[in-house]
């Protein structure tokens, strides 16, 4: 059998994600190609995949998975599951034996609506107040239930994610077996915090879902800024502040995705002194009133909604990410060997410019649930804004 012999490293970590923009669903076992061949940006400690549109029959109920230590710890979350939503179906997450992995937690999921009354119900419905509704749920569970954590709660969409390599946590749990709009992927390297099934990427919350390769710094000030607005950090890692920053800032603020991503990566101080009045205008205010949810550090990111998909780097592009396309597909990877892994001729290829996002939306009206976050063109704001060459 091979060996292979790993060292530290603080450039690991491997990204792989792919959209189809009419909504096409894309196998499994396509994105697991993608990662796979990635094998020596990570060590064995944690891997994972998010895949969109893989709930048909479910499409319209939360898909909740819950990974938990212990029978005990289990039966508690679905406690909490079961006094605050109406439960249309649960069952275990299917799985396969793999040699490698042992003793992984108990792994359920649950599809669910929200449990409100009367009136309220036909108010809450479809709205804010009903995402809003299911995020407290979620913190509640991380929270207050030592030996359980819900690792994902969107509609229509799940994540998988676990300790082991790719091809590993693929067969695991049987990632061949769905097909999704959108996918994303992790190899990781863990460089600050120790390998474990719920330390591994990707982190989501709602339909929101992150993967990253980096160190982000800023941790520390992100997360207190989170709690302001009752979000609990329960993991202990960088990456899971992306995830909820995602939610505040886009969802609940109603930032549009470019100006979120300018939160994220903003120009700095002496480049946005030198831009128009108008552009200045607006980077000023937005590193103003939103510098808590400034990423620093090294960092590349792919991060995916019901409606898209969109690849980031930090600001100095301390960290590699390619994109190609082909079709109706956009690839993203850490790595062009991994796009060309499944895509042998792509039509284009390039690097993504440092701050500058890739935001790739499916055409509109292609899925249930479609979201879109993206500026209006004849938007006042549209131009104000520095837009991505990448688009």
């Amino acid at each position: 059998m091979q060996s292979f012999h790993f060292e530290k490293s603080i450039s690991g970590c491997g990204l792989a994600g792919l959209i189809h923009r009419k909504g096409h669903r894309v196998k499994g076992e396509t994105i697991v190609c993608s990662i796979s061949c990635q094998k020596e940006r990570g060590n064995g400690l944690g891997a994972g995949y998010a895949a969109y549109g893989i709930y048909p029959d479910f499409k319209d109920y939360y898909a909740i998975h819950i990974m938990a230590e212990s029978k005990a710890d289990l039966k508690e979350a679905e406690a909490v599951l079961k006094e605050h939503t109406y439960m249309v179906h649960e069952e275990k997450i299917p799985t396969r034996p793999v040699r490698r992995i042992e003793k992984p937690p108990i792994l359920r999921r649950y599809f669910v609506k929200p449990r409100y009354e009367g009136e309220l119900r036909d108010l809450c419905e479809g709205t804010q107040a009903e995402d809003d509704y299911m995020v407290s749920v979620v913190m509640q569970i991380n929270r207050d239930v030592s030996g359980a954590y819900v690792f994902s709660s969107g509609k229509n969409m799940g994540a998988f994610k676990g300790v082991g390599f790719p091809d590993e946590i693929a067969e695991f749990y049987r990632i061949d077996e769905y097909a999704g709009y959108i996918w994303t992927a992790h190899n990781r390297f863990p460089t600050n915090t120790p390998g474990w099934w719920g330390g591994a990427h990707p982190f989501t919350i709602l339909d929101w879902s992150i993967v990253h390769n980096g160190e982000l710094s800023s941790y520390g000030i992100n997360k207190r800024y989170l709690e302001m607005f009752g979000y609990h950090c329960t993991l202990l890692t960088d990456t899971e502040v992306v995830a909820y920053l995602l939610d505040l800032l886009i969802r609940r603020h109603q930032l549009p995705m470019e100006m979120a991503c300018m939160v994220f990566a903003p120009p700095f101080w002496e480049e946005i002194d030198r831009m128009d009045p108008e552009k200045r205008e607006l980077l000023t205010a937005i590193r103003a009133v939103y510098g808590s949810a400034l990423l620093n550090g090294p960092f590349a990111i792919l991060f995916a909604y019901n409606g898209g998909l969109v690849g980031l780097n930090d600001r100095v592009k301390l960290r590699p990410l390619v994109a190609a396309e082909k079709g109706d597909m956009v690839f993203m990877a850490s790595e062009e060997s991994a796009i060309r892994a499944i895509c042998p001729d792509p039509e284009h290829i390039w690097a993504p410019k440092a701050g500058e996002p890739l935001i790739v939306e499916l055409e509109p009206g292609v899925i249930p649930n479609q979201r879109t976050y993206l500026l209006p063109e004849d938007s006042p704001l549209y131009k104000a804004c520095i837009l991505p060459e990448n688009k």
